[in-house]
């Protein structure tokens, strides 16, 4: 018998000793001793470390919604950019926040550029080319300085007698542009944000104008990951092609889902700007309709960028279609049911495109 409790006794202390074990070992998973909290414990070197949570960008770019540690608050600045195939690939079009691109004379297309949020002051900006009424249109939509090499009659009629804020290489900024031995002439006109804005405050144009807002989908503010789902749903649209005039001149876009981007491309070929060697990419891209008329035999033209229409907004891999209006602010917005559609945060290319035969006949995508 006195064997037998000799023997349950020894159970019973190693089943206390194992339980107190047990405590001990919890106690250091959490961090410290049962006994001393202050005892250092030694961790697994290959754990991971908890991930740390990233600030939100305390400003956003009015005309991307992209996020910024400092104020974008710069008057923007329109830049016409030769779009001829001689003048391709252009540079600078990757720091823009706005990219429209309108009919120009014989069939070809022009280039609009607006920057106002990019810190790349002294990278080049061209070719650049001469001006058209609408193409002031487009500008001064913004609020913009314009930058041109010349322009129609009509075009300096306006820039003049309305005393419009402009950067003309031909008749008043000449010393603000630079000709490039690398390209023959017209194509090799070329200046950049640091120039022009300190010829803009040369001829004395106000800095301080106030920049218009896009409305922009909550999301990503850096514009590496998709946001989210297209406004307003959408049908499937990853590949997307847009004709102006000439047949063999086509502009298209294929959608990477994974940077939720269109990457741009002409008559097949990747579009690229020449300062980086990359792919023009846009977050979003717009068609809208407007009536052209032709006014003379050189073919000039005249484009209605105010009576509003049928417009097409891509996004998200997603075909929205929608409408344009003139609203009162001066600038052109996209509307659906009587609401601004919004925009993915990034950059947004503008296409203008004939009515006729019809709206929809300029653009395939699938």
């Amino acid at each position: 018998m006195n064997n037998r409790m000799q023997v349950l006794r020894k159970l019973t202390l190693l089943t206390i000793a194992a339980a107190m074990m047990v405590v001990l070992l919890a106690a250091c998973s959490q961090g410290g001793n049962a006994q001393n909290p202050n005892v250092e414990v030694t961790t697994d070197p290959t754990e991971a470390p908890a991930p740390e949570m990233t600030p939100a960008h305390p400003f956003t770019a009015p005309l991307t919604g992209l996020g910024r540690d400092t104020e974008a608050d710069s008057r923007p600045i329109a830049v016409m950019i030769n779009n001829l195939k001689p003048a391709r690939p252009q540079s600078g079009l990757t720091n823009a926040d706005i990219v429209w691109e309108v009919l120009a004379e014989g069939g070809i297309t022009r280039l609009i550029a607006i920057f106002q949020s990019t810190d790349k002051l002294t990278e080049s900006i061209g070719p650049i080319r001469s001006i058209r009424p609408y193409l002031i249109d487009i500008g001064e939509s913004y609020g913009a300085v314009l930058a041109h090499a010349g322009g129609s009659n009509d075009a300096y009629a306006i820039l003049q007698q309305q005393k419009k804020p402009y950067l003309d290489e031909i008749s008043n900024a000449g010393s603000y542009f630079w000709r490039s031995k690398e390209r023959k002439a017209p194509h090799n006109l070329y200046s950049d944000l640091e120039k022009l804005r300190n010829g803009a405050d040369k001829r004395g144009y106000a800095s301080d104008r106030s920049v218009p807002v896009y409305s922009f989908i909550p999301g990503s503010q850096d514009g590496a990951v998709p946001v989210s789902a297209a406004a307003g749903g959408g049908t499937d649209a990853t590949t997307i092609e847009i004709g102006f005039t000439l047949k063999n001149y086509k502009v298209s876009y294929a959608y990477d889902a994974a940077s939720g981007l269109y990457q741009r491309s002409i008559n097949g070929e990747p579009h690229v700007d020449m300062n980086n060697n990359e792919q023009l990419k846009a977050a979003n891209l717009v068609v809208l309709g407007a009536r052209h008329k032709t006014l003379d035999d050189v073919g000039r033209l005249d484009v209605d960028l105010h009576a509003g229409g049928s417009a097409m907004l891509f996004q998200q891999g997603k075909a929205i279609s929608c409408e344009w209006v003139r609203s009162s602010d001066n600038m052109i917005r996209i509307m659906k049911d009587g609401a601004e559609l919004p925009f993915v945060p990034g950059v947004t290319y503008f296409h203008v495109v004939p009515n006729t035969p019809s709206f929809e006949d300029h653009i395939i995508f699938g």
